[in-house]
């Protein structure tokens, strides 16, 4: 494990997590779809964007808190829905929510996360939020909806953007979506003993390596490459607004829309009543040559209106790009890539890490550009 307070910024994690993890899963979590063009400019366009620098204001009593869907909150940032992330660290899921609940921030749950929701709520103490993908099985939807309300779980983020995955050129060459060859497979496996830390935690201490929420639903001895290839075939590219009444007939509390990019679909789901929605091109990990997420995110928040809670997502690395998106509106930001690469480089202490920085790189630009409350 890495010197954790060595670690000062994002592309910091970053390193250290592409020390600790095999290709295949580095890769996974790094890359974008086709070139990549969308995921370098959500970056790009935090970097472009400025604050007004104040001096001699009294900043003596500043505060970050908000208040989100009946929840204090002590930031505006929510660790977003990261796939598998059990195979970044042992029990992964578990590590990152008890990170985020010490910092009194949510953790989201991704439907293919490795640990399921029961194991979250009781290891780290609190439900977390739920993510849905819309499969083709809406007896297996209800029962995962039942099942996170039955642990208490109080929002529910409804990915819209996944109809079919994304052309993702780097999972294809390190075999993450496809059969590998048997000199590639033995490759990987050595690829897997050369990384120790991650061989002895992930590996061989944190089994089982399965998609726990989608338990009794994946094809019975399914490996994990199969099962993932299960997954990604049963994304239901019929999804529409319809829909919402078979979700609404089976949660009760707020429902955020997530993959949200012009004002026309934000009007809908205005027209919806949505309580939520996130500004966000999956990080861009879906359609390549979309617009970023925060270059869209005024005109959206112009016409939501308040009328239902916007949330960002895709390109967010820093408390100084979170204090940005709540100038130009947003309600909050989700990180996706920051704490997965957290959490790789130092389990549960990784991600600590990564929430403190990120916290206190948010007060810093409050002071600096004399925001007291952000």
């Amino acid at each position: 494990m890495p010197n954790l307070e060595a670690l000062a910024s994002f592309e910091d994690f970053r390193a250290a997590a592409k020390r600790a993890l095999p290709r295949i899963l580095f890769d996974y979590i790094d890359g974008g779809s086709y070139s990549e063009t969308t995921l370098k400019r959500n970056v790009n366009a935090f970097q472009d964007l400025t604050l007004d620098q104040r001096v001699m204001l009294d900043m003596s009593n500043i505060s970050s808190e908000i208040e989100l869907f009946g929840e204090k909150l002590a930031a505006p940032i929510i660790l977003a829905p990261v796939g598998f992330s059990g195979m970044y660290a042992k029990r992964g899921e578990v590590q990152a929510a008890k990170a985020a609940y010490s910092h009194n921030l949510p953790f989201c749950l991704s439907t293919v996360g490795i640990c399921s929701i029961d194991e979250v709520t009781q290891d780290a103490g609190k439900a977390p939020w739920f993510q849905l993908y819309m499969i083709k099985d809406r007896a297996c939807i209800a029962d995962l909806l039942a099942k996170a309300q039955d642990n208490g779980s109080k929002v529910l983020v409804l990915t819209a953007d996944l109809q079919t995955p994304g052309a993702r050129y780097r999972d294809v060459r390190s075999g993450m979506m496809r059969k590998l060859s048997v000199v590639e497979y033995m490759k990987r496996g050595l690829e897997g003993v050369m990384k120790a830390h991650w061989s002895y935690n992930v590996m061989l201490k944190g089994r089982p390596h399965t998609f726990g929420n989608l338990q009794g639903v994946l094809p019975e001895n399914a490996s994990f490459d199969e099962a993932w290839k299960w997954i990604s075939q049963n994304f239901d590219p019929s999804v529409n607004w319809d829909d919402l009444a078979f979700i609404r007939e089976h949660w009760k509390g707020p429902i955020v829309l997530k993959g949200i990019m012009t004002a026309e679909d934000a009007k809908l789901a205005v027209e919806h009543e949505l309580d939520g929605i996130v500004v966000s091109n999956h990080g861009g990990r879906q359609l390549d040559g979309a617009p970023t997420s925060v270059s869209v995110l005024p005109e959206i928040v112009e016409v939501v209106d308040k009328k239902l809670k916007v949330l960002l997502d895709s390109g967010v690395r820093t408390g100084l790009d979170v204090l940005k998106a709540r100038q130009l509106g947003a309600d909050a930001c989700l990180i996706g890539r920051p704490w997965a690469f957290a959490l790789a480089a130092g389990g549960q202490q990784g991600v600590d890490r990564l929430l403190t920085l990120m916290k206190a790189e948010l007060r810093t630009a409050q002071v600096l550009s004399g925001i007291s409350s952000c």
